[in-house]
């Protein structure tokens, strides 16, 4: 069987226009994806700033770290959204559109007349998609939501860390969670309209979203049970299954998930038989319980191994286990590399390299388009509108 030509002009979404009024993390990464996928996105900013992301760091060769991730194929609308006349365009833009974006604060967009019910009351078909940190309703509606705070609301801090510390995640991982919520969520309203000719309103609230993905500490702690414990980047219940270092100081990430791993692993890795039957490890439960013992155990052989070594005696045991990398050892992993994964991107401040999106496509090539100025494409989408606005 082979795969099927590609058609790089024929995109899933190429008659889709999305507009989106965005900033920081939740919005953009939806709209990038959509992006992705072939739609057109014109995303609105201040003229004076923009998207406050766009000032988070320099770090890409001059650029913001987190702009560069989630802005790409974009075009840049630069509009004062309390000057009358710049809100008239983007009234006068919505109205050619198929979906409407935002992550304002609470309530903004309806004291602008930009709310889902106003908006669909003029177009049915329009597909209007809010995130905010709680949701449109609640006890919790108007307060102010950043991801770490999120992270707190949903649990996710009280089950990441060490015992004594806890600790955030090392991206933004509420965020992320409400982004791919909202893109899934947009995806099936276009998909609806289809059959349906209407449009939907979508209301996604990111501590919904990570608390969707908070399902396994949840139902460990059903009726009041004790919850997971915080055990750093070991497994919270299933040991050993975690981080050891080697003996050259490397770390290699290792997981058991059964009793037919654990006798290969004492046998193949550890070199060891007997472990299998000590009545101390001689199930989950009880390895959990002397996790102290069998770690010690567990380094004194590793100790004497380069990381290179533990992985070779691991896959030859056939026992899950993994590099613990960092972003250099990311950025030049051989898998992604042998897979054709990077390409590049243009951006204001020059071209830096980029990931393609996860899933390779058969029928079509993701768009992979430049990052927008400030306003780059102001003048351009006024004059499709026919408009001229004041300075």
């Amino acid at each position: 069987m082979t795969d099927t030509p590609k058609h790089p002009s024929a995109r899933p979404l190429d008659h889709i226009t999305v507009v989106s009024l965005e900033h920081a993390i939740a919005a953009p990464f939806c709209t990038r994806q959509l992006a992705d996928l072939g739609a057109r996105v014109i995303k609105v900013e201040r003229p004076e700033g923009g998207d406050f992301a766009r000032a988070y760091d320099q770090r890409a060769r001059g650029a913001s770290s987190h702009f560069v991730w989630v802005n790409r194929s974009k075009e840049s609308l630069a509009l004062d959204l309390k000057n009358p006349q710049h809100l008239a365009a983007l009234k006068a833009l919505i109205a050619r559109a198929d979906v409407l974006v935002q992550n304002l604060a609470p309530g903004a967009t309806a004291r602008m007349g930009l709310d889902a019910a106003t908006l669909r009351a003029a177009d049915p078909r329009l597909i209007v998609c809010d995130i905010s940190g709680y949701g449109n309703d609640g006890p919790y509606r108007d307060k102010k939501a950043y991801d770490l705070l999120i992270q707190g609301e949903a649990g996710f801090l009280s089950v990441t860390g060490t015992p004594g510390e806890p600790a955030k995640s090392g991206i933004s991982i509420a965020d992320i969670a409400a982004g791919m919520y909202a893109y899934t969520n947009i995806l099936s309203a276009l998909l609806l309209r289809d059959k349906t000719g209407e449009g939907s309103h979508i209301d996604i609230s990111m501590l919904e979203a990570l608390s969707e993905w908070m399902g396994f500490p949840l139902y460990y702690a059903t009726d009041g049970a004790t919850p997971p414990p915080r055990s750093g980047a070991a497994h919270a219940t299933i040991y050993p299954y975690g981080p050891f270092r080697a003996g050259d100081g490397r770390t290699v990430v290792l997981g058991l998930q059964n009793e037919r791993e654990w006798l290969q692993f004492c046998e193949q890795v550890m070199l060891q038989p007997e472990l299998a039957s000590d009545p101390r490890f001689s199930s989950n439960m009880k390895r959990n319980e002397h996790r102290s013992e069998l770690q010690a155990l567990i380094e004194s052989v590793f100790s004497a191994l380069s990381a290179e070594q533990v992985s070779a005696r691991l896959d030859q045991a056939r026992i899950a286990n993994a590099g613990m990398n960092s972003m250099a050892d990311l950025w030049a992993h051989p898998q992604l590399n042998a897979r054709s994964r990077w390409t590049t991107i243009e951006t204001p401040t020059g071209v830096l390299p980029a990931l393609l999106p996860p899933g390779r496509q058969s029928s079509f090539d993701y768009r992979m388009d430049a990052l927008p100025a400030l306003g780059e494409h102001t003048r351009k989408i006024l004059d499709e509108l026919g408009m001229r606005l004041d300075p």
